[in-house]
């Protein structure tokens, strides 16, 4: 229990990300897998999807996110932007999260009492998955962030990675090298958080 806790405890966003790590890609995609493949889903549903970007992929895909941004942006914000894109786009990889749509359409259908959750279960779910991916990247050593440029990027990605339809791009978890510390991090007080009655 203390070292789970403690995983959890170190996990943090690390923005300064570099190339610089020991583990192979073969390792990662292994960590990204098991991490993805032993989170829980409402009524065992595996809904979370995963696309792993290293080397050429992972570029492009921050060469994506800053083509489609440049349109929306105020000129004289762009390059604020591109400067944090660049951050990104420096790091090892990117793992895409995604949620597959047709299993939770499927689930909404044999269980209408349950309909309106399904959409809801699915998205923790797919946060529970992304949230032990970056936990364990953590604790393999590698730091990462999490993004979210959907939906501005979806049509792009699932052009260049052939994306099936029924995959809905949820986030965007940047790894890498630690090239820096983690901002500090505040907590609200626990009496407004928690409640506790026996």
């Amino acid at each position: 229990m203390s070292q789970f806790l403690g995983s959890l405890k170190e996990r943090r966003s690390f923005y300064a990300l570099g190339r610089d790590i020991n583990l192979s890609e073969e390792e990662i995609t292994t960590l990204v897998k098991d991490a993805v493949k032993h989170s829980p889903t409402a009524f065992n549903a595996q809904s979370p999807r995963a696309v792993i970007l290293f080397g050429a992929a992972h570029e492009k895909l921050w060469n994506i996110v800053e083509e489609a941004l440049k349109p929306l942006t105020p000129a004289e914000a762009f390059p604020n932007t591109q400067a944090k894109i660049a951050g990104f786009r420096g790091a090892y990889g990117t793992a895409l999260f995604f949620k597959e749509t047709d299993t939770v359409k499927n689930l909404q259908e044999q269980f209408a009492l349950y309909a309106d959750n399904f959409p809801d279960w699915a998205e923790q779910s797919n946060g529970i998955a992304t949230a032990n991916t970056w936990t364990a990247l953590n604790e393999a050593g590698l730091g990462a962030n999490l993004q979210h440029y959907n939906p501005v990027i979806d049509d792009a990605v699932a052009k260049e990675w052939d994306i099936p339809a029924n995959w809905q791009l949820r986030s965007q978890l940047v790894f890498g090298s630690k090239e820096g510390a983690a901002n500090e991090k505040e907590f609200l007080a626990d009496d407004e958080r928690f409640r506790v009655f026996h």
